[in-house]
């Protein structure tokens, strides 16, 4: 509504995008739904998207079955609330089915967080690969490249007077226009 008080000053709609910080292309379609309908028509439509599946009442219950864990609804492996499991407990629960994605959106919305279970081998044994860290990689990775071999400029190759007798192209002087 800001808007709509600004250009009723006679305010052009570039200099309303610089004191409301939005684009210039925000402004002028503001101002052109202003002239077309008043300030009712820069009124909130509220929020985009689709509505929730859920009741509010539904809502209530599921978080009320994160707060019990996902020990109480079957998953006994670890104690993490992921999206998926979320997602499946909202199906089994109120016969609405989510995305992952979705679930994400509706853990947020009710203060949860999903998390994400570390995935381990059961027969991982820490000792031999802090060994095989430690001993085999650094025998095993590659060096980069040194430094003084490339060029900081993008728009121009290294000069040819920099480089290694043995190097391509050293013995050539490049002319530049």
């Amino acid at each position: 509504m800001q808007a709509a008080e600004l250009f009723e000053q006679k305010i052009k709609p570039p200099e309303v995008a610089r004191c409301l910080r939005v684009s210039r292309k925000s402004a002028y379609q503001w101002h052109q739904l202003w002239r077309d309908g008043g300030a009712q028509a820069l009124a909130s439509r509220g929020p985009s998207g689709s509505r929730c599946r859920l009741s509010p009442r539904c809502l209530e219950k599921l978080a009320a079955y994160l707060e019990q864990g996902p020990a109480a609804h079957g998953w006994v492996e670890d104690q993490v609330w992921t999206a998926a499991r979320v997602a499946t407990l909202i199906g089994r629960k109120f016969h609405v089915s989510y995305s992952v994605s979705g679930a994400t959106r509706l853990m947020h919305r009710l203060g949860f967080s999903p998390q994400v279970p570390a995935r381990r081998v059961a027969e991982r044994d820490e000792n031999a690969v802090t060994i095989w860290k430690e001993a085999t990689w650094a025998e095993v990775k590659e060096p980069g490249r040194p430094a003084e071999a490339t060029s900081a400029s993008r728009t121009r190759q290294a000069s040819p007077d920099g480089r290694p007798e043995d190097a391509p192209g050293a013995g050539t002087v490049a002319h530049r226009r």
